[in-house]
């Protein structure tokens, strides 16, 4: 199916339009309480360069906000709203509310399915609509902010019926977001392209909380590959060695990292696998790095550690195996009570600025 999309700048019709009513997609419009309620974009420093990315197209109402809300789906590359499924071609944004052209404010969604799958972005996208109000959400109402989902691959609608069964067990009502294939899709102004990044203090009717949930790094540790002993050998100090292959423990308050503050990534020295970040990190007083929490829980590999006639939890690097240190539960309680206590010679540092050039740039929203 061919689609047609279509970009259209605002004329100086649309900006008197737009100073006589207002610039809210309803006139009921409410200011969002500030920009803080807008989590961090966890896709901001994240290369899609290459990536075969899938598409779908959502209907939710005001599509400012949803916009806003599927952009910070970890695995969504891009965002772009626009006019679905009306009756007439090259609508503009007059047409769409005032002149029954039969559209429905849509979000344009391209996303990395390595990073995430169609059903993820379908679950999220059910916790900020109400599936069973017709033609409404919020303060939005009218035929435009009707929900639908629309699709142009035919093994998508397998998907889709299936999350929207699981929906419906959620309700009394039947739902009445419709799902059908793709028509068209014409491109709205660019007024209305990040219309919140432009303006964080807009009108936004949805709850950004249900993004809380994400897990937003998920490591592959195919990359992540271990060298020969005899090149480790080579590569590593003699401490580096001793601590990651041979179970070592250096000096207290005599290693690179005990009392370092910098911003970045915390790597394992033999791999390259990310392990912490400067984010998560705290003085301890102890004399090594200690962080609370890793920056993803399956590159850590925890086992019992009985030597020196204690009970201790060792933890291990998952790609490289490599000795790390010992978790304690004696971390702050407002972080979740553990502390990681990591000798500074099974890592590597990798400043903020670096991140990118050293391939690490999907990292910068977990450390900024």
């Amino acid at each position: 199916m061919k689609i047609k999309v279509s970009r259209i700048f605002l004329s100086v019709t649309m900006l008197i339009f737009l100073s006589i009513v207002g610039t809210g997609c309803s006139e009921a419009a409410v200011p969002a309480e500030s920009s803080k309620r807008f989590p961090d974009n966890p896709n901001l420093g994240v290369s899609y360069e290459g990536k075969e990315l899938q598409e779908i197209w959502m209907a939710g109402g005001c599509f400012w906000d949803v916009d806003a809300y599927l952009s910070r789906i970890y695995g969504v590359a891009d965002v772009t709203v626009g006019y679905a499924n009306g009756n007439s071609e090259n609508p503009t944004y007059e047409d769409v509310c005032y002149r029954n052209s039969g559209h429905a404010e849509t979000a344009y969604v391209r996303y990395d399915p390595e990073r995430v799958d169609l059903e993820t972005i379908l679950e999220y996208f059910f916790k900020i609509i109400d599936p069973t109000s017709l033609n409404r959400q919020g303060n939005d109402v009218g035929t435009q902010y009707r929900t639908g989902i629309y699709y142009q691959n035919e093994a998508d609608r397998e998907i889709i019926l299936k999350v929207i069964t699981e929906e419906q067990s959620k309700y009394e009502k039947p739902m009445v977001t419709e799902v059908i294939p793709l028509a068209h899709f014409y491109e709205a102004e660019e007024y209305h392209q990040d219309y919140l990044v432009k303006n964080p203090d807009g009108y936004s009717h949805i709850d950004f909380s249900p993004l809380e949930e994400q897990k937003l790094v998920n490591i592959d540790p195919g990359p992540y590959n271990k060298p020969s002993d005899d090149l480790l050998r080579k590569t590593l100090t003699d401490l580096q060695y001793a601590v990651t292959q041979k179970d070592a423990t250096e000096r207290a308050f005599a290693n690179d990292y005990w009392d370092h503050h910098e911003q970045g990534l915390y790597v394992d020295v033999v791999t390259g696998e990310p392990l912490f970040t400067s984010r998560d990190k705290f003085d301890s007083g102890t004399g090594w790095p200690s962080f609370t929490r890793p920056i993803a829980s399956e590159v850590i590999i925890e086992k019992e550690d009985s030597t020196l006639g204690m009970k201790r939890i060792e933890v291990r690097s998952r790609a490289g195996d490599s000795h790390l240190g010992h978790l304690f539960n004696d971390g702050p309680p407002e972080d979740g009570g553990l502390r990681y206590c990591i000798n500074s010679a099974a890592l590597r540092f990798i400043p903020l600025s670096e991140l990118q050039a050293e391939g690490y740039g999907q990292y910068l929203s977990r450390i900024e």
